[in-house]
């Protein structure tokens, strides 16, 4: 199963970027000559309008051939030939759509865990909440005198007020044997019947306040709102780490020799697989995240250089040619090869031999 789940993860990935620079040529009226999954020999085609529609052997990899794109042509839909604005457009289409596929999956995953209720799941032995009486199935009604309605309500009230904690739940770590920083008051609804606890709270090392209960997931569908903000907020972060990351490995913080490639991804969706399918799932989300981001790089062949030199060249002119443009672009392909076979032949030697 590992093969069909990285060769579908492969194909997935590189149809949503391709399918992304297509969707734009389309809209923007630039020609597309032909709209390719996967590489290598022909397997099936079909023709709609002036566009080629292609199954190939090779089921990782797969391009959007543009009229002009990386040749002459006086067509007047030739890439080259139209507005600066579809050809922004077009080019940034394609991380675009990986982006949001990443938002799609992780917020689907989100949803399929459930959102945290206000009953409680499990409380930690011997944490404050446990010295309290606080039971599994309690419900909590209010905190402080604060009426709960919802989880972050929770998490809000036992931080004494202030910005909402983006965590699912309220943290059940070990944080017995410390003398209470303060206590708060909860009234709970336990079989019908409401009681008003007393509970310890503790300064955790990372500053939250905690007293060691976990909630209960439910999925409804009112809370696919709340869900899909989720989602925002995680593909934001896992965002900002991955840019962490790209700075760190620039600046030589992080070796080179961490890189991976497809090898290291098929024993990464190994690994998950093994553990389930929602972890696949995430395993997505975060390689179309990855795709995203590296391939706006201003780096020469990638989208983010065809970007860099589409502005450069709307700044400067004719300054640089069609031909010097398409020099350094091949250039750039030369040293990704090189860098993919560097990557490849140490993901062999790390996960092989």
């Amino acid at each position: 199963m590992t093969a069909v789940y990285s060769i579908l993860i492969f194909c997935l990935l590189i149809f949503v970027h391709e399918f992304g620079h297509l969707g734009a040529a389309k809209l923007t009226g630039i020609r597309v000559n032909e709209f390719s999954l996967g590489m290598g020999p022909l397997l099936f085609k079909f023709q709609k309008g002036d566009t080629q529609y292609s199954l190939r052997l090779i089921p990782i990899g797969g391009f959007c051939a543009m009229e002009g794109e990386d040749e002459e042509s006086t067509d007047p839909a030739a890439f080259h030939n139209r507005p600066f604005y579809a050809k922004l457009l077009t080019i940034a289409a394609g991380s675009l759509m990986n982006l949001f596929l990443a938002f799609i999956v992780l917020s689907a995953v989100i949803f399929s865990i459930g959102a945290p209720s206000t009953t409680i799941a499990s409380v930690s032995e011997n944490s404050p909440a446990a010295e309290a009486g606080i039971r599994e199935g309690d419900r909590i009604m209010s905190v402080n005198g604060e009426r709960i309605e919802k989880w972050d309500d929770v998490l809000t009230a036992l931080r004494g007020g202030g910005e909402t904690a983006s965590g699912n739940s309220e943290s059940a770590g070990e944080v017995t044997g410390r003398p209470a920083d303060r206590v708060v008051t909860m009234r709970v609804e336990r079989n019908g019947a409401m009681i008003e606890i007393e509970s310890g709270l503790y300064t955790a090392e990372d500053g939250v306040q905690k007293i060691g209960v976990m909630p209960e997931m439910e999925r409804h569908m009112e809370n696919i709102g709340s869900t899909l903000v989720r989602g925002i907020r995680a593909v934001r972060e896992m965002g900002t780490e991955m840019l962490d990351v790209i700075g760190k490995l620039f600046s030589g913080e992080v070796p080179v020799t961490d890189l991976t490639g497809p090898v290291g991804i098929v024993y990464a969706v190994n690994d998950t697989a093994k553990i389930g399918l929602i972890y696949v799932a995430q395993l997505t989300a975060l390689l179309s995240l990855n795709l995203a981001i590296v391939n706006m790089l201003p780096i020469p062949a990638l989208d983010g250089g065809r970007l860099l030199f589409l502005v450069i060249r709307r700044i400067t002119g004719k300054a640089i040619t069609d031909k010097l443009e398409r020099q350094i672009h091949f250039a750039g392909i030369i040293l990704l090869f090189g860098l993919m076979i560097f990557v490849t032949v140490q993901d062999v030697t790390r996960f092989i031999l």
